[in-house]
Protein backbone atom coordinates (compact mmCIF):
# COMPACT_ATOMS: atom_id res chain seq x y z
CA UNK A 1 0.00 0.00 0.00
CA UNK A 2 1.46 3.41 -0.86
CA UNK A 3 1.90 6.57 1.38
CA UNK A 4 -0.79 8.61 1.83
CA UNK A 5 -0.06 11.91 0.01
CA UNK A 6 -0.18 14.87 2.33
CA UNK A 7 -3.69 16.74 1.65
CA UNK A 8 -3.02 20.25 0.21
CA UNK A 9 -5.73 22.30 0.46
CA UNK A 10 -7.86 23.24 -2.48
CA UNK A 11 -9.40 27.04 -2.94
CA UNK A 12 -12.37 25.85 -1.48
CA UNK A 13 -11.12 24.79 1.68
CA UNK A 14 -9.27 27.56 1.93
CA UNK A 15 -11.92 29.79 1.77
CA UNK A 16 -13.86 27.33 4.41
CA UNK A 17 -11.01 27.82 6.74
CA UNK A 18 -10.76 31.80 6.32
CA UNK A 19 -14.38 32.04 6.74
CA UNK A 20 -14.44 30.02 10.01
CA UNK A 21 -11.42 31.78 11.05
CA UNK A 22 -13.09 35.48 10.60
CA UNK A 23 -15.89 34.33 12.80
CA UNK A 24 -16.41 33.83 17.30
CA UNK A 25 -19.67 31.63 16.39
CA UNK A 26 -18.65 28.68 16.18
CA UNK A 27 -20.92 28.13 13.52
CA UNK A 28 -22.96 25.41 12.00
CA UNK A 29 -21.89 23.62 8.49
CA UNK A 30 -24.97 25.19 7.28
CA UNK A 31 -24.17 28.28 8.95
CA UNK A 32 -20.34 28.44 7.30
CA UNK A 33 -22.06 27.34 4.00
CA UNK A 34 -24.27 30.78 3.91
CA UNK A 35 -21.10 32.49 4.92
CA UNK A 36 -18.59 30.79 2.16
CA UNK A 37 -21.17 31.19 -0.75
CA UNK A 38 -20.83 34.78 -0.60
CA UNK A 39 -17.30 34.01 -1.75
CA UNK A 40 -17.95 30.91 -3.61
CA UNK A 41 -22.02 31.62 -4.60
CA UNK A 42 -21.87 28.12 -6.16
CA UNK A 43 -20.71 25.63 -3.51
CA UNK A 44 -23.04 23.11 -2.10
CA UNK A 45 -23.67 22.14 1.26
CA UNK A 46 -22.24 18.67 1.21
CA UNK A 47 -19.06 20.00 -0.05
CA UNK A 48 -18.53 22.40 2.95
CA UNK A 49 -19.39 20.05 5.36
CA UNK A 50 -16.91 17.37 3.45
CA UNK A 51 -14.68 19.84 3.74
CA UNK A 52 -15.00 21.06 7.53
CA UNK A 53 -14.62 17.16 8.29
CA UNK A 54 -11.21 16.88 6.42
CA UNK A 55 -9.84 20.06 7.91
CA UNK A 56 -11.06 18.65 11.18
CA UNK A 57 -9.00 15.30 10.58
CA UNK A 58 -5.95 17.55 9.50
CA UNK A 59 -6.07 19.43 13.07
CA UNK A 60 -6.30 22.76 11.39
CA UNK A 61 -9.89 23.38 12.67
CA UNK A 62 -12.13 21.74 15.97
CA UNK A 63 -15.41 19.71 15.93
CA UNK A 64 -17.48 20.61 18.87
CA UNK A 65 -19.85 18.35 19.57
CA UNK A 66 -21.41 19.80 22.41
CA UNK A 67 -24.53 17.84 24.57
CA UNK A 68 -27.76 18.56 22.79
CA UNK A 69 -26.65 20.80 20.00
CA UNK A 70 -25.99 20.56 16.39
CA UNK A 71 -22.17 19.88 15.31
CA UNK A 72 -20.49 22.99 15.72
CA UNK A 73 -16.62 23.93 14.10
CA UNK A 74 -14.33 26.07 15.76
CA UNK A 75 -11.40 27.90 13.79
CA UNK A 76 -9.25 28.17 17.43
CA UNK A 77 -7.45 24.70 17.84
CA UNK A 78 -5.69 25.88 20.96
CA UNK A 79 -6.64 24.15 24.08
CA UNK A 80 -10.29 25.77 25.52
CA UNK A 81 -12.93 25.45 26.54
CA UNK A 82 -16.65 26.39 25.71
CA UNK A 83 -20.27 27.59 27.35
CA UNK A 84 -22.94 26.94 25.21
CA UNK A 85 -26.41 28.76 26.18
CA UNK A 86 -29.24 26.35 27.01
CA UNK A 87 -31.96 28.54 25.41
CA UNK A 88 -30.37 29.94 21.90
CA UNK A 89 -27.02 27.55 21.53
CA UNK A 90 -24.88 30.20 21.45
CA UNK A 91 -21.21 29.17 21.97
CA UNK A 92 -18.44 30.83 23.19
CA UNK A 93 -15.36 30.27 24.52
CA UNK A 94 -13.64 30.09 27.76
CA UNK A 95 -10.15 30.57 28.54
CA UNK A 96 -8.52 29.88 32.54
CA UNK A 97 -11.44 28.26 33.71
CA UNK A 98 -11.50 27.28 37.39
CA UNK A 99 -9.36 24.00 36.64
CA UNK A 100 -5.99 23.53 36.82
CA UNK A 101 -4.76 20.09 35.39
CA UNK A 102 -1.57 20.88 34.69
CA UNK A 103 -0.78 20.16 38.54
CA UNK A 104 -2.50 16.55 38.12
CA UNK A 105 -0.07 13.48 38.69
CA UNK A 106 -0.85 10.96 36.72
CA UNK A 107 -2.04 8.39 39.44
CA UNK A 108 -5.24 10.83 39.67
CA UNK A 109 -6.38 9.50 36.45
CA UNK A 110 -5.93 5.71 36.98
CA UNK A 111 -2.69 5.57 35.09
CA UNK A 112 -3.74 7.41 31.84
CA UNK A 113 -1.41 9.97 30.00
CA UNK A 114 -3.73 12.71 29.92
CA UNK A 115 -3.39 14.23 26.30
CA UNK A 116 -6.13 16.92 26.32
CA UNK A 117 -9.85 17.35 27.78
CA UNK A 118 -13.29 18.75 26.78
CA UNK A 119 -15.18 20.65 29.17
CA UNK A 120 -18.59 22.32 28.29
CA UNK A 121 -20.13 24.77 30.48
CA UNK A 122 -23.78 25.79 30.07
CA UNK A 123 -25.93 28.71 31.15
CA UNK A 124 -27.75 31.61 30.06
CA UNK A 125 -26.03 33.89 27.74
CA UNK A 126 -25.62 37.65 28.84
CA UNK A 127 -28.74 38.46 25.59
CA UNK A 128 -31.08 35.75 26.69
CA UNK A 129 -30.66 37.16 30.27
CA UNK A 130 -31.07 41.03 28.80
CA UNK A 131 -34.30 39.53 27.04
CA UNK A 132 -35.64 37.82 30.53
CA UNK A 133 -35.31 41.21 32.04
CA UNK A 134 -36.71 43.45 29.29
CA UNK A 135 -39.87 41.39 27.96
CA UNK A 136 -41.59 42.20 24.81
CA UNK A 137 -44.52 44.61 25.83
CA UNK A 138 -47.39 42.34 25.46
CA UNK A 139 -49.66 44.02 22.05
CA UNK A 140 -52.69 43.67 23.72
CA UNK A 141 -52.52 45.26 26.92
CA UNK A 142 -54.08 49.20 26.94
Amino acid sequence: MADAKPRRNTRQRDVILDELRKVETHPTAAELHDLVRGRLEKISLGTVYRNLELLGEMGVVRKLQLSGAETRFDGNVQQHDHVRCLRCNRVDDVYGAPLDLSRAKENDFMGYRILGHRLEFTGICPRCLAEESHPEPDDNEP
